[in-house]
């Protein structure tokens, strides 16, 4: 991941005033590449410092999240392979836009199928957007300013902080499931 974002900060550097142009584009083909978003916002951190590269990381995963809806209502086979996903990694499971928000933060948790969650809760592209944006904003500002610093935690603090994050997950599915239904 060091030599990634290594060569991320070069190219950027010599792309003179194209460079948040280039990087945006970097995370919308992000998922062709198999790059983790971690691994993209922490280079944003590197080469843009905190305050740009979490706004220009935003607006790279705000967009990432529109296209992605988008391709999922116009392409039937991506929405299908989507569902057979959902259905492997959690069946017969609805999330709350909160838990979906949580697991925004998770390293490698899949990006699209968060946005597929999502779409399911929303009843239109302005709702999704909305909480995309809310969603997209903590992991966009956690993951560059302190991203580099959580990949460089020692294993077992790595580990305890995704404990945590499970227990938040798990909280909020017990609220949800224990308060009065929506509707």
């Amino acid at each position: 991941m060091d030599q990634f974002e290594k060569s991320v900060e070069v190219f950027i550097e010599n792309a003179g005033w194209m460079a948040p142009f280039f990087f945006v584009l970097l995370h919308l083909i992000r998922p062709f590449l198999f790059l983790p978003v971690i691994a993209v916002c922490v280079a944003g951190g590197v080469v843009f410092g905190f305050v740009h590269g979490a706004l220009l990381s935003f607006a790279g995963l705000l967009l990432m999240s529109a296209i992605t809806y988008f391709l999922l209502k116009r392409l039937p086979r991506f929405y299908h392979k989507m569902t057979d996903l959902k259905d492997r990694i959690f069946p017969d499971r609805t999330l709350t836009v909160g838990q979906v928000m949580l697991l925004r933060i998770m390293p490698f948790v899949h990006f699209q199928l968060l946005c597929f969650y999502l779409m399911d809760m929303t009843k239109s592209f302005k709702e999704y957007m909305y909480y995309s944006a809310l969603g997209l904003t903590l992991p966009a500002v956690v993951y560059t300013a302190f991203g580099q610093s959580i990949t460089e935690f020692p294993w077992y603090l790595t580990l305890a902080f995704l404990f945590v994050l499970i227990a938040l997950f798990l909280a909020i599915d017990r609220y949800h499931k224990a308060g009065p239904v929506q509707q």
